[in-house]
């Protein structure tokens, strides 16, 4: 069913969801009243008369492939006006089951809440009443209808739910943070639109969002595949170490004959955030020679950077302490990460500060960083990691040079300048706003750090939530990078099956495929199934058809900096579907730690009864209703279907 206002009674019907009530919102409070109403052919304007003589106003209309699109504006008013943000509530969301809680960069989660029974967990964990861009609603009858807004590269756009007394509310808010307007404020576009599945209704916003940018999507006709260094050698990088790991990745590829193209050394070749120019003892000749030799090899060669980090220790900050963002209140440097005890991230810095990319003098520092490492030493591949530290602080808590920007227009001379400077370079975002950057990334992390244990604040969590919830822009706004697969035997805390599985979870999802391990140590057989992953090194996509329709119970625990977190629980069984021609693969993975006896039914294979199941070439006995598997803990079978005997 298609979206539609319903004038009599003000309100929003998408499927069997309605959203009424509807208010503006003008610099984060809600201003209440009653609009006028005036209907045109397949479209409605709301005007609100505010007390000092300004309107808001709400522009909806009706489009095609079910969708209705939104703008909302202040107007109304002669001279400046310098808002910190304006929006619009949802008074209430009625027959809602669940709704998403989209993060706002790669470390900031998603995942559904169910409003039923999470109202005491998010009394003491208020991030989950938090979102960001967009949101899906399922309902009582498992439709969908998806919220959000499709321009992300002018404004931060953020969602706020509440429903501690009552049914579910929400607001859409653009935050304008003071940038100055004559004659009138507008937020950003949004549109809502109806879906039979979270991953359809996400996926139509994804293209709605690429077709808005300014700049299409960039998107790599192979996958991102290679070695990095981080997560064997973390810090603890040098010539000889590096040329090893590299001779044994050569090694590898010539064994395989896996399309392995990349090859990254990660943080630890400089010896402070922001002396991007300089090298740790080291490597007394510098990265260029590394990065010449790994080029000789056949791969692309890479680099990590930080671009907006400024150590306290560094070189940069003692020579240009005006290069940095300044706290409003203080007046001192805003440190958003501190080391003040015994790890100190090896280097010396106990602050890290934000480069003032809008300061002229050092905006041109980092595009000769880009421009040197580009042309100078012979970087084909750029990791920007930390970026939310651009985009994070508003004008009530950040002191820019400039003072007419938003922060998502500061970050955004950021994310530019990379790419004018390193041209059709390979692009990795990580730590970013993950939606600001389509045209200019090739690709984009969406969760955080992996680990070596299943839970915990490194583990694998993050990704079994968030390659779940975010998967649906591969391959539309940029290649999804699930981190890299962990391969080793041993100085990890998983078992086996856990190892495989978790690999073939992420190297199933189609994008960035990616391991640090030294690839001479690993087994045979999972040195095996890396050549598998990476395929004929083509992108594809999948899909989770059971995302957004699970069950949910929601509880209360303990975050790695002792705050109170909501905790999730639900069916551990994930499902990953792929389509390859006629043939449709299904990943059954049991995330849990016992065993279970599961029915995998006809329709889960976009099959309308019986066909041919094979399971690593050998067929599987099926039933009229379907496949019936005994999954032992953390076991991931993956099953191929296809018509015919």
């Amino acid at each position: 069913m298609m979206p539609s206002f319903n004038a009599d009674q003000g309100a929003i019907e998408i499927g069997s969801i309605r959203l009424d009530d509807l208010a503006p919102i003008i610099d984060g409070a809600v201003v209440p009243g009653t609009p006028q109403i005036v209907e045109n052919t397949g479209s409605y304007l709301l005007r609100w008369p505010l007390e000092d003589g300004t309107r808001f106003e709400l522009d909806l209309t009706a489009g095609d492939a079910a969708r209705l699109s939104g703008r909302f504006r202040l107007t109304g008013f002669s001279g400046e006006r310098r808002l910190r943000s304006l929006g619009l509530a949802f008074g209430r969301a009625c027959n809602v089951q669940r709704y998403l809680r989209n993060g706002y960069m790669s470390w900031d989660g998603s995942y559904f809440v169910e409003p039923a029974n999470a109202r005491e967990a998010a009394k003491a964990d208020p991030t989950v009443l938090l979102g960001y861009a967009a949101t899906a609603l399922v309902s009582m009858q498992d439709d969908v209808a998806v919220v959000g807004f499709v321009r992300h590269d002018r404004f931060q756009s953020r969602l706020a739910f509440d429903f501690a007394d009552g049914p579910l509310s929400f607001t859409l808010e653009t935050l304008i943070d003071e940038v100055p307007r004559q004659g009138v404020v507008e937020g950003e576009p949004f549109i809502i639109l109806t879906a039979s599945t979270y991953e359809d209704g996400m996926r139509a916003w994804a293209r709605a969002v690429a077709a808005a940018a300014p700049v299409p999507p960039r998107l790599p006709e192979y996958r991102l595949t290679g070695w990095c260094s981080w997560y064997n050698l973390y810090a603890s990088l040098s010539p000889p170490v590096l040329i090893e790991h590299l001779e044994a990745a050569r090694r590898y590829r010539c064994s395989s004959g896996a399309p392995f193209d990349m090859f990254l050394v990660d943080d630890g070749f400089t010896p402070e955030m922001g002396d991007w120019l300089e090298t740790k003892p080291q490597f007394p000749d510098g990265i260029r020679p590394i990065l010449e030799l790994i080029s000789a090899a056949g791969f692309t060669a890479g680099l990590w950077v930080a671009p907006f980090m400024v150590g306290n220790r560094s070189n940069l900050y003692a020579a240009h302490p005006d290069w940095v963002v300044r706290d409003r209140q203080t007046g001192k440097p805003l440190a958003p990460m501190t080391f003040y005890g015994e790890f100190r991230w090896h280097k010396r810095s106990e602050e890290y500060y934000v480069l003032d990319v809008t300061h002229p003098d050092a905006e041109a520092y980092i595009r000769k960083v880009f421009r040197t490492w580009r042309h100078d030493w012979g970087c084909r591949y750029f990791k920007a990691d930390f970026l939310h530290l651009g985009s994070t602080y508003g004008p009530e808590v950040a002191r820019w040079h400039r003072d007419d920007l938003s922060r998502i227009e500061i970050w955004m001379i950021m994310t530019r300048l990379m790419r004018e400077e390193i041209g059709d370079a390979p692009l990795l975002l990580c730590g970013a706003p993950l939606w600001a950057p389509v045209g200019l990334a090739d690709a984009m992390r969406i969760g955080r750090d992996i680990g070596v244990t299943w839970k915990g604040h490194y583990s694998a969590e993050s990704l079994l939530r968030d390659q779940t919830a975010r998967n649906f822009g591969n391959g539309i706004l940029w290649q999804a990078d699930p981190d890299c697969i962990l391969l080793r035997d041993r100085f990890h805390d998983l078992t086996d099956a856990q190892v495989r599985s978790l690999a073939l979870f992420a190297g199933l999802a189609g994008g960035v495929l990616m391991t640090s391990d030294q690839l001479d140590e690993i087994p045979a057989e999972r040195r095996e199934l890396l050549a598998r992953l990476t395929g004929d090194g083509k992108p594809f996509a999948c899909d989770f058809p059971l995302a957004g329709t699970l069950q949910l119970t929601h509880g209360e625990g303990t975050g790695p900096t002792g705050k109170p977190i909501m905790t999730t629980t639900a069916d551990p069984v994930i499902v990953q579907r792929l389509q390859h021609g006629d043939e449709t693969i299904l990943n059954i993975f049991n995330t849990g730690e016992h065993h279970l006896d599961r029915l995998v039914p006809w329709t889960l294979a976009q099959r309308g009864g019986p066909c041919s199941v094979t399971e690593d070439g050998r067929s599987v006995q099926a039933s009229e209703a379907g496949v019936q598997l005994l999954l032992e803990p953390f076991q991931s079978r993956v099953l191929s279907f296809r018509d015919g005997p």
